[in-house]
């Protein structure tokens, strides 16, 4: 079986011939079709593998059934199904609340192996990783049956791919964790795929106002088309005084950092309104730190949120997304400027770090 492996820092991807086990108890195969490539797959890429070479990278993946393991009952083989990659238990604390990106199984998404330490996947008898809990790019992965999620057959996998994370992750952040209201304003910095589903949620969501900041001109247009209502290039005007320019000198009820840069925290509560809401949906792949006055929090009444994969409820959250789509108030097609194969994995990343377009998806393996 073929893979794209990442297997040592500082040189590229290779293309390997790899095993993959039968699937346990509760566990399906799945034949990966298509899988986005994401910033938080670059990270990855510039941490070294934090610690988890080699390893299959890729979380933003659909494709179809091709074996269950004993005791699956909401899929069967030929299903056309999404993976997500927080599988949740269903029987923990936080699962019982329906809280199922903080159920502790899920969280074992980090470490690139299932809870109990293994993986499914080996080469030459060397424990291969299955990189943020799906391994997308591989043309089998095998994951938790709550991982996958059962699509219509006439949805197209190319297309609906991007939802496994960038929509689950920013639309998802606009609806679950800020559940932002009608007539708001909304702040977005960053316009990557995650960004422009923030945008696409906001105006789903009846926000009024929709400003937005990124160094990419063409991904500030481009976040018009979505939905933004104002734009910021952030290397010639400063982000801050701008949103108050726009905002009356009040600031924005929800200011959502979706670049990943710990700086721009500060930005965003300093552009939020008293009362208002900053949520941090972008991971700093750097651990750097941003200093926090909380007297600041408690005398004007601001908040912090933090949302992991939108705090979406993938049964729940991913049908309705699909829904979204079908009817045409979010454009999935649209947010994909990038389409290669398997064997071109190296540029896709390319594509990210150099910000160009906003997503890009792979062919993993025809259907």
């Amino acid at each position: 079986m073929k893979a794209a492996v990442f297997t040592q820092p500082n040189l590229p991807i290779n293309i390997q011939e790899i095993e993959i086990e039968e699937p346990r108890s509760r566990e399906v195969m799945v034949k990966v079709s298509h899988c986005g490539i994401c910033h938080s797959d670059l990270s990855m890429l510039d941490l070294g593998g934090a610690g988890q070479l080699p390893v299959i990278l890729g979380h933003e993946a659909a494709g179809i059934i091709e074996e269950v393991g004993r005791d699956v009952t909401s899929v069967a083989p030929g299903d056309n199904v999404m993976l997500t990659p927080l599988a949740f238990c269903g029987q923990c604390y936080w699962c019982s609340r329906a809280e199922p990106t903080a159920c502790i199984e899920a969280q074992s998404f980090t470490s690139g192996l299932r809870p109990d330490g293994t993986s499914p996947f080996s080469h030459q008898g060397q424990c291969v990783h299955r990189g943020l809990g799906v391994a997308g790019f591989s043309e089998k992965t095998i994951v938790p049956e709550s991982a996958v999620v059962k699509l219509d057959q006439d949805t197209p996998l190319d297309i609906a791919c991007v939802i496994g994370c960038a929509v689950q992750t920013g639309v998802g952040s606009v609806f679950n964790s800020a559940k932002v209201e009608v007539g708001s304003t909304v702040l977005v910095t960053g316009l990557g795929g995650i960004g422009i589903s923030i945008v696409q949620g906001a105006r789903i969501a009846g926000a009024e106002k929709i400003i937005v900041s990124d160094p990419v001109a063409e991904r500030r247009e481009a976040a018009l088309h979505f939905g933004a209502t104002h734009t910021i290039d952030p290397l010639s005007d400063e982000l801050v005084p701008r949103v108050m320019d726009e905002t009356a000198n009040i600031g924005v009820d929800y200011a959502f950092e979706a670049a990943g840069v710990a700086a721009l925290v500060d930005d965003c509560i300093n552009a939020s309104r008293i009362g208002g809401s900053t949520i941090i949906v972008g991971v700093d792949a750097t651990l750097a730190t941003v200093p926090i006055l909380p007297v600041m929090l408690a005398t004007m009444g601001k908040k912090i949120i933090g949302s992991l994969l939108g705090d979406c409820h993938p049964q729940r959250d991913i049908p309705r997304f699909v829904n979204l789509w079908k009817s045409g108030k979010l454009d999935l097609d649209g947010m994909i400027s990038h389409r290669i194969t398997l064997d071109e994995i190296n540029l896709g990343f390319e594509n990210v770090r150099e910000t160009r377009g906003i997503r890009t998806v792979v062919e993993v393996a025809s259907t």
